[in-house]
């Protein structure tokens, strides 16, 4: 189980029983989810106990997803909750972008994978974050790679736009990764520096990590985005899979 499933609670609304239960299901492993039946038991839900993130139906009766939206972002408790619409892609771009800022939309139809890609992106940034605030030394977060992987780490950290230091350890080896504003800029493992340095240590799965808020790096030794460095990380080692079975 994600360790963030203890710490980050999405609260779930749609008036689909089936829709509602399926989302909650693909999403209990990732979180502690609530489910809320229409807009009006959202509403008193997150009245009682504030979630971490809403992901919301559009469409309900009485108490719609964007009323729910405009009613919690006027109470302090709930004004910087995020949120996530699922809605038509014509609905999306007609009555919902234009009006409301929320994180993320999730167009009708949708593949369980798409939910839960979507979902993971913000519940591992929410748990990073939680972590940072119950820090022991100020501005330095410290945890395992088992219970948050390196992709994982880097996807918060460029979503949060954070800047900070990256150290890795994964047995004898170490790595340390500079951001900037999101942006994976510097990276350092042995002898090597750069893209490969981050290709190379995107496949460790056990080890600790630390994030120093404090530490910076005036270098630039990589030559994609972070999510630029992940896509082509993953691609080589799809390859290296490939080569290997074939």
């Amino acid at each position: 189980m994600n360790p963030a499933a203890k710490t980050v609670s999405v609260l779930i609304v749609d008036d689909n029983p089936l829709i509602r239960e399926l989302m909650a299901q693909a999403l209990d492993p990732l979180c502690r989810v609530i489910i809320a039946a229409d807009g009006a038991d959202a509403l008193l839900k997150a009245v009682d106990a504030p979630p971490d993130l809403i992901i919301t139906d559009f469409k309900m009766p009485g108490l719609d997803g964007r009323q729910l939206y405009e009613k919690l972002r006027h109470r302090e408790a709930t004004r910087n909750t995020p949120f996530i619409f699922v809605a038509s892609q014509g609905d999306i771009e007609e009555k919902l972008r234009p009006l409301v800022a929320a994180e993320d939309f999730l167009p009708k139809p949708f593949f369980v994978p798409d939910l839960v890609r979507v979902a993971k992106k913000f519940v591992d940034r929410l748990h990073l974050e939680k972590l940072q605030q119950r820090a022991a030394r100020p501005g330095v977060i410290q945890g395992r790679l088992e219970e948050m992987g390196v992709v994982e780490l880097m996807q918060s950290l460029e979503m949060g736009q954070k800047s900070c230091r990256l150290s890795l350890h994964h047995g004898t080896q170490s790595c340390e990764l500079y951001f900037a504003a999101g942006q994976c800029k510097d990276a350092r493992l042995g002898k090597l520096e750069g893209d490969p340095a981050v290709f190379e240590a995107i496949g460790w799965s056990d080890g600790e990590f630390e994030i120093d808020f404090a530490a910076a790096s005036d270098r630039t030794n990589t030559t994609r985005s972070t999510t630029g460095l992940l896509m082509e990380a993953m691609r080589l080692m799809d390859e290296a899979s490939n080569s290997v079975e074939s």
